[in-house]
């Protein structure tokens, strides 16, 4: 296993420009203030259309509480990024002119793909959409990538674990053959495949990333890991699916964005093709999610309903290559991130419900 220090890792990031498009979300944030924190010159290319300020103050028109935590949430994003020193360009990255005119005013040595649909689910209702945001912007950042050849040093796309589809053991890695399903996990290796592509046949420096089950401050997602918390402050159910038990492999954001920024410097730089499992690498039980839940919120009630035969079946993403090639050690379980996560949200909660009592 190697040992890889952290400063090391930012010691080969001197000197490199990181463009993150679709760098607004719940990841693209988060990533820019620890590039920002050490140091990186970073810019954060985004129309704000999945994380809209708009669509969060008109959604869910019955739960006030709700609405008014999405937008405190969002921004807050922005005030982090601005007061990070981060720089936001609000552009739409399915414009290819105006995403070339970000490339030639910012001139980044590296940049990292994070557009995208956030949720399976939203995805399904608008495969469209999905389509576009994952792909057409993908095509113009690679473009872009490969006419500024000489200064883009790296491509990094953010996947996600999904493309392995049903896993058909306890755990997968690198080398298990995909096997998407839906629109959301398709559009992912359609996305990794089109990247390996441009790393055959133009040489540019690629590195994908799959990670699972996040969770972390503000996300508005509602990934599970949100929806539990927010129903239990809500005196709303926590449904478990057969009982809880599907295995997920939660990952904290602090985790993820360790392991981007140690891929980003670390990987096998220009002309280089790699593909990174980054989760904490050890599937747990949706009802010991729950049970964190029930911990830091005692009123929480859970309920069983029987499993959804669309799901899939997941589990473990191996983490040796990672380990290896990046020095990364994933330092959060779900007993420590998500237990944190859940008391911070509490926390939030209370100021936006104290402020509208």
């Amino acid at each position: 296993m190697a040992d890889i220090p952290f400063e090391t890792v930012i010691n080969e990031l001197s000197g490199a420009r990181v463009l993150l498009i679709g760098g607004a979300g719940f990841i693209g944030h988060n990533l820019a203030m620890q590039l920002r924190k050490n140091g990186v010159a970073t810019m954060v290319l985004d129309n704000m259309m999945v994380n809209s300020l708009v669509d969060n103050a008109f959604h869910d028109k019955g739960d006030l509480v709700k609405r008014k935590l999405n937008i405190h949430f969002l921004m807050s994003r922005f005030d982090l990024l601005r007061d990070a020193g981060v720089e936001l360009q609000n552009c739409d990255a399915r414009n290819f002119s105006d995403m070339a005119q970000t490339f030639d005013a910012f001139k980044p040595t590296k940049v990292v793909h994070l557009a995208a649909i956030a949720s399976a689910v939203e995805a399904r209702k608008n495969p469209g959409l999905c389509f576009d945001l994952q792909l057409t912007t993908l095509r113009n950042a690679l473009e872009l990538c490969r006419l500024n050849h000489d200064q883009v040093g790296t491509l990094m796309l953010l996947s996600s674990s999904t493309v392995y589809g049903d896993f058909e053991s306890d755990s997968v890695d690198e080398t298990t053959r995909p096997r998407p399903r839906g629109i959301y996990a398709n559009t992912k290796y359609m996305a990794e495949r089109l990247v390996r592509t441009y790393n055959k046949t133009n040489g540019l420096g690629t590195c994908i990333i799959r990670p699972s089950a996040l969770y972390g401050e503000r996300c508005v997602s509602r990934r599970v890991s949100q929806a539990f918390i927010e129903n239990a402050l809500a005196g709303r159910p926590l449904l478990l699916e057969g009982g809880g038990d599907g295995r997920l492999d939660f990952t904290y954001i602090e985790d993820l964005v360790e392991g981007m920024i140690r891929a980003l410097a670390l990987h096998g730089g220009p002309a280089a093709s790699d593909t990174f499992n980054l989760t904490y690498g050890n599937a747990r039980t949706i009802a010991e999610m729950a049970a964190i839940v029930k911990e830091v919120v005692p009123s929480a009630i859970l309920e069983e309903r029987p499993r959804a035969v669309e799901k899939p079946v997941r589990g473990t993403l191996r983490m040796d290559k990672a380990r290896e090639r990046l020095g990364f050690n994933p330092s959060w379980p779900l007993e420590r991130g998500y237990k944190q996560y859940c008391e911070w949200y509490v926390s939030e909660w209370e100021k936006v419900v104290g402020a509208n009592a």
